[in-house]
């Protein structure tokens, strides 16, 4: 969200600043391997027409799609970035530490409504996490030493405590039990205070966030429909004006 869907998420920086070295991000990345790969065929076939950005967001609906998700449809012809600055992540991507207000700020500056705010984070269905997301909230919550959040259910808590020690690098923690299959037991998870962010607990402390997430909870819900459609809406978003066809997603052409 920070500078649209333009790929700059997966640019490489010799200095270790670029979005992906943020700290939100690290840790967390997944599949830039893969989009290389992909690239690489398509550039062979077709060099310098199909985005890096073109791929991710197909790559994003056809790995939800393959672990259950409901499919959407897919705008092409992006471009891809050049901005690769950890510093506009750490300011402008939402943080595990947000609370329910500050989190329809910060969706609503790229227009977002409350209910995209609400159902896009049910993605973490199927996502990662480092501990050191986690970190503060198991041992020293709002910068007291030693107070866990009294908002995380006290098992959940014990047990993330063993896969992230402090002062340790710690587990790749997921997000909910089904891993690996893109369903709506996030939102079950949040209910009973098991989510593993703040921020997925204060979706909760809100009459309007608590109704979606219940909303959501439920069998038969509209959630798959929802998100979906919150995702095309995500992957559209381009703000800059200067773009090109990376030959490499990693790496801005030279």
């Amino acid at each position: 969200m920070t500078q649209g869907c333009d790929a700059s998420v997966i640019l490489n920086s010799p200095t270790n600043t670029a979005e992906k070295d943020a700290t939100p991000n690290r840790g967390s990345m997944r599949g830039d391997d893969e989009i290389d790969q992909i690239k690489a065929v398509v550039e062979a076939e077709c060099p310098g027409v199909v985005s890096c950005a073109d791929i991710l967001a197909l790559a994003a609906r056809d790995a939800t799609v393959k672990v259950e998700g409901k499919s959407w449809s897919v705008a092409l012809d992006r471009k891809d970035g050049f901005v690769l600055l950890d510093s506009e992540v750490n300011q402008q991507l939402p943080t595990p530490l947000m609370t329910f207000e500050q989190l329809v700020q910060n969706f609503a500056a790229v227009r977002f409504r409350e209910e995209e705010m609400v159902v896009l984070p049910g993605g973490h269905t199927i996502g990662r996490a480092s501990c050191g997301a986690v970190l503060s909230r198991l041992y020293d919550l709002n910068g007291v030493a030693g107070l866990t959040d009294p908002s995380i259910d006290s098992q959940l808590a014990e047990e993330l405590k063993k896969k992230c020690p402090r002062n340790q690098q710690g587990e790749t923690l997921s997000m909910e039990s089904s891993k690996n299959t893109f369903d709506n037991l996030y939102f079950k998870a949040v209910l009973p205070n098991e989510g593993l962010y703040q921020s997925d607990a204060r979706l909760s402390t809100n009459s309007v966030g608590l109704e979606l997430v219940t909303r959501y909870s439920m069998p038969g819900s509209s959630f798959y429909g929802e998100f979906a459609a919150a995702m095309t809406k995500i992957s559209n978003i381009q703000w800059a004006s200067e773009r090109e066809v990376r030959r490499v997603c990693s790496y801005i052409n030279q």
